[in-house]
């Protein structure tokens, strides 16, 4: 009898208490289905061996579908005073969901096999998802690429969580290739017990004085920080735009856009060769590369725009090809919510348990200084600067409190607005996830690595960093329109992550 009762709840099947349940969406999940931000996260999933439709759907049965989010439709109903959105929970068949579309591979050259699912992936950016069912399908894909033997795109609507939650959630329905019992690994960041309490009883004495001088200097700076802060955001929201450089573009006045997906894999032992020799983070020198490919692209546009004028112009103009002071900022999203782990996702599905769920995210608006530079470790420095300034400022949770404030004071409509136009003054959006330390398997399908990204915002274009073994999947998204090569721009990433990675062992080798 207990085979048959978890067969049940692998079929999803709710009772009638349970299907008339409802919960209101959050206030940031109503922003994200306001058609000004209408957002959508797809992960690109490549796997090492051929994949077998049904054990997925088994899987998902026994996993995801058991999510409460994942179990529910969204219901629009009216009242004599307003419009309420809800989530109600609903039966779920895995194969309405599931997708597997009919590839001739044989006509598919595998050098055209990427450019086959890139536009496989890009055609999927136009087509909503059915709000009649829970938000959420999984293309299952026979097509054999230059990094992967098969492929799975999952798409999502961004109101069933912020990204980390998602990719949170497909890591718990994933386990361990060397043990499939087994939930993924993470890297643990070890916190360094503080220097304060290594001292004796006698040593605090001495440097108490010091310690409240250094309190409440560090509160006097988190404040003035915070202000500035607040300042630059209200002002970006009004009227401060970046410069309109070749990659900024404007979605207030445009409709849904086909956007473009590629991806990219790098060294992640290369990243922690710079992070170690710096004394940085992972997070300080995938900013500080990206800088430095964004200055090395911007030069080679700003060029090709340059010999379109014609020589007689040409002439005329500065010689540099860049001008030399460019505002160019980027949204760095930062959840807000502790960290749910994926143990806590796992005995959700499995037990169903209760854990934290949904869109508590905030934004950092993070300046990149765009210039060509003789040492390009001073890409790093700068990046390292300013990002340490950022963490030491409450600008993220000001953004989430104001939403949230002004979603209650003047509706959604009005709040997707400001958003909006905030995020169009902007130039891009910037994002980095840490992922598994072991090889992992998604029921069954060993993984080679995994690229998240999101589309639905003002922003032409938009990069996510997805950390994997020994590996970092560079995923950018951008819109066709405002950046045709988005080829190149990784490989100007690939080429600035070298010329940094030797930089930092020259400078290694000079101070031994």
């Amino acid at each position: 009898m207990e085979i048959d009762t978890r067969r049940d709840l692998s079929e999803a099947t709710v009772s009638k208490e349970e299907e008339e349940a409802e919960q209101p969406l959050s206030p940031a999940a109503r922003v994200f289905h306001a058609p000004e931000f209408n957002c959508y996260v797809i992960t690109v999933i490549g796997v090492k061996r051929k994949i077998e439709p049904d054990a997925i759907i088994e899987g998902l049965k026994q996993s995801l579908i058991r999510h409460p989010r994942f179990s529910s439709k969204l219901v629009n109903k009216r009242n004599k005073k307003r419009q309420t959105q809800r989530w109600v929970r609903t039966n779920v068949s895995a194969n309405d969901h599931v997708i597997v579309p009919d590839i001739q591979t044989q006509n598919i050259e595998d050098a055209n096999a990427d450019a086959f699912l890139e536009s496989y992936v890009s055609d999927l950016t136009l087509v909503p998802l059915d709000t009649s069912k829970p938000l959420w399908e999984l293309h299952l894909l026979d097509l054999k690429t230059s990094d992967a033997e098969n492929v799975a795109v999952l798409k999502f609507h961004h109101s069933l969580g912020d990204g980390m939650s998602l990719m949170a959630l497909v890591l718990a329905c994933m386990r361990k290739t060397s043990n499939p019992e087994e939930l993924p690994t993470l890297p643990y960041q070890n916190r360094s017990s503080s220097r304060s309490s290594r001292l004796t009883a006698g040593s605090r004495g001495n440097f108490r004085f010091l310690w409240l001088i250094l309190v409440l200097w560090s509160a006097i700076m988190l404040v003035w920080n915070t202000v500035c802060d607040a300042l630059e955001f209200i002002a970006t929201a009004i009227f401060l735009k970046d410069t309109e450089t070749p990659i900024k573009g404007d979605f207030r006045l445009s409709k849904r856009k086909r956007m473009s997906l590629v991806h990219r894999t790098v060294s992640l032992d290369d990243i922690k060769l710079i992070k170690n020799t710096m004394k940085m983070t992972v997070n300080d020198v995938v900013l500080g590369v990206t800088q430095a490919a964004l200055s090395q692209y911007l030069e080679r546009r700003y060029g090709q725009k340059k010999k379109k004028i014609g020589e007689d112009q040409e002439s005329k103009r500065n010689s540099n090809d860049m001008p030399k002071k460019i505002r160019l900022r980027s949204a760095i999203l930062v959840n807000l919510r502790p960290t749910t782990g994926i143990q806590d996702l796992a005995d959700m599905m499995a037990k169903g348990s209760k854990c934290r769920w949904g869109n508590w995210i905030g934004y950092i608006v993070f300046p990149f200084s765009i210039s060509l530079r003789d040492d390009p470790l001073e890409h790093l420095r700068k990046a390292k600067k300013i990002i340490d300034r950022k963490k030491n400022s409450l600008e993220a949770a000001l953004t989430f409190i104001v939403g949230k404030l002004m979603i209650h004071s003047f509706g959604v409509k009005v709040t997707a607005n400001i958003i909006n136009r905030a995020l169009s003054n902007t130039t891009m959006s910037f994002s980095n996830l840490i992922g598994p330390i072991e090889e992992i398997s998604f029921f069954g399908h060993p993984i080679t690595y995994m690229a998240p990204s999101v589309y639905g915002h003002p922003h032409a274009l938009t990069m996510h960093f997805q950390s994997y073994m020994n590996k970092m999947t560079i995923s950018v998204t951008v819109d066709p329109m405002v950046i045709s090569d988005p080829h190149q721009l990784l490989d100007d990433w690939e080429e600035s992550l070298r010329m940094i990675k030797i930089a930092v062992q020259e400078r290694g080798s000079t101070h031994q």
